[in-house]
């Protein structure tokens, strides 16, 4: 049993979702964390205490999947809206749109080379896609159900992929064809996922179940049953040594493969835990479910040395040759039920590095470009290059409205989003000496970030002057 010293701590914790949080994933460059949730946004956590999180809106329905691509410079999301958005995580929020399913997409999923796309959908195809050229390339079309999750292999020669119809599939990505189907399967298979190596495949199922093949020998060489409930999703580490898994009985189960046994149960979320995800370095991992919650977790776990684990090995009574999870041979199912030999980890104690993030949300405006929206604060960020400006509090003036000065004379200020004055909006300030014209300048970037003008250049016909009743400032 590992030490205390190697047990898993729970890092943060990241709110900003409205609903359950479906599918996680970290950026190469381990400085941020994308979410997708039941509330139709995708969201960027940067990794930074107190930076500012991001919040894309664009699709109409539930967000099914995402991943980062190799290089962090994109972001793949699926969604039940029968679409795949590629976007690009900065402040422009702008995203493509792939479309060719005829019905929700579970999952999405990059090549190891970044080339290319693989998604998985209810329309019972899995479909291939070109991230370059932006379409879609082929499909694959022998499951006879909803297909939950596909992925690449690292050399990108297979797609593994999974759904109701209790199979486990393997198909060539030169020929198209199917090479394999792996039915050992008690239920619905969830999820799919290759090991780094690339020589094994690990399954999770509805019927909370964690399976693990050997592709070059098509055998079962793992079995584990440690859940009480389905599993929704799990995650390799980078050493192949260890996996992680989210179920809907609330818990986060770590298995060591090299021991084949589970090592720790982790008691974190309120609910059903939906999606867990490694990080690239294997350092930290994350994990969302139905409380809405992102949790960040520290791994510890796996801070000892191939060497501790090889003089481990070596004083047990069996002389078996150092273990790898590749040369695991067939022993017939693992069924580990729950024991209360595993560590028990609950983040109980006081979690002093999480702040609530402010949320700069990113999308859409009516007339379908990208632009961006934001609360004031956040714009006048924006607008002096992110650099926060202390507001200074100085005495009222008399000519602005304070004790003992004339009520102060509203000015009205329209603003137009088109060609014509149909669509407007105005913003009523405070007339007096001190309103300078470089605030009617920051007015105007202000609005410039909130409103997509990107069509009209705004022009400024006349600043007004303060009159007894109302002046209109026209842009």
């Amino acid at each position: 049993m590992a030490s205390v010293m190697e047990d898993p701590t729970l890092e943060r914790h990241f709110k900003g979702h409205k609903d359950a949080v479906t599918c996680a994933d970290f950026n190469p460059n381990r400085k941020q964390l994308a979410s997708g949730s039941l509330d139709k946004n995708l969201m960027i956590w940067n990794l930074a205490p107190k930076a500012r999180a991001f919040q894309f809106v664009g699709h109409q329905d539930v967000i099914t999947g995402v991943q980062f691509s190799p290089s962090g410079n994109l972001v793949a999301s699926s969604s039940k809206d029968r679409t795949v958005r590629l976007w690009t995580p900065s402040m422009k929020g702008e995203s493509t749109v792939f479309k060719a399913h005829t019905a929700a997409v579970r999952s999405v999923a990059f090549s190891h080379d970044g080339q290319r796309l693989v998604t998985a959908s209810d329309d019972k195809s899995v479909k291939v896609w070109s991230v370059h050229r932006q379409c879609f390339i082929y499909s694959l079309n022998q499951h006879t159900n909803w297909v939950r999750c596909a992925r690449f292999s690292p050399d990108g020669r297979i797609i593994a992929s999974c759904g109701d119809d209790r199979t486990v599939r393997l198909w060539d990505t030169s020929t198209k064809h199917c090479i394999n189907c792996l039915t050992d399967c008690g239920g619905s298979v969830t999820f799919v996922d290759f090991n780094s190596s690339g020589t094994c495949i690990a399954s999770s199922g509805a019927d909370s179940t964690l399976k693990i093949w050997d592709l070059r020998t098509n055998k079962l060489i793992q079995h584990y049953r440690v859940h009480s409930a389905g599993i929704n999703s799990f995650s390799f580490h980078p050493s192949n040594n260890y996996v992680i898994s989210g179920s809907n009985d609330g818990t986060i189960k770590i298995l060591d493969l090299l021991e084949g046994r589970l090592i720790y149960t982790l008691h974190g979320h309120k609910g059903a835990v939906i999606t867990v995800a490694f990080s690239r370095a294997g350092d930290v991992f994350a994990s969302g479910g139905a409380d809405s919650q992102v949790l960040l977790w520290k791994t510890n776990f796996d801070s000892r040395s191939y060497q501790d684990v090889l003089l481990q090995h070596s004083q047990r009574s069996t002389p078996d040759p150092p273990p790898h999870l590749s040369d695991i041979h067939p022993r017939g199912p693992h069924l580990h039920h729950p024991q209360p030999t595993a560590i028990q980890v609950s983040p109980a104690v006081k979690d002093t590095r999480s702040t609530e993030p402010h949320v700069i949300q990113l999308g859409q405006s009516v007339h379908g470009n990208m632009t961006f929206h934001g609360n004031p604060r956040e714009v006048d960020e924006v607008i002096n290059g992110g650099q926060k400006k202390k507001r200074k509090e100085g005495k009222k003036k008399k000519d602005c409205g304070g004790e003992g000065g004339p009520p102060p004379t509203p000015i009205k200020l329209q603003y137009s989003t088109g060609s014509h004055w149909s669509q407007h909006m105005a913003l009523t300030v405070t007339d007096c000496t001190l309103f300078k014209m470089h605030m009617y300048r920051k007015i105007f970037m202000l609005l410039h970030l909130l409103y997509d003008v990107t069509l009209v250049q705004p022009l400024i016909t006349a600043f007004g002057s303060a009159s007894k009743n109302e002046d209109t400032c026209c842009w």
